[in-house]
């Protein structure tokens, strides 16, 4: 799956990153590398009660924007 993210500076130093389609879905990092590394974590875990609630394991599942489809990796 791929999630577009915004990656901003922070005033505090190091970056924010957060992915507009999962609201909530936020993180940080020093440095830009490590931003991104924590929102693909960070994806990981705002998805996985949904694939628990779908039923399916792990890639078995790919959000379209609307629907939900079986089956995709």
């Amino acid at each position: 799956m791929k999630f577009k993210v915004v990656l901003e500076p922070s005033d505090e130093g190091g970056y924010t990153v957060h992915v507009p389609s999962l609201p909530g879905c936020i993180s940080e990092g020093e440095t830009v590398e490590e931003a991104l590394e924590n929102i693909q974590e960070a994806i990981e875990l705002y998805l996985e009660p949904l694939e628990d609630v779908a039923g399916v394991g792990d890639n078995a599942i790919a959000w379209t924007g609307k629907l939900w489809q079986d089956g995709i990796s």
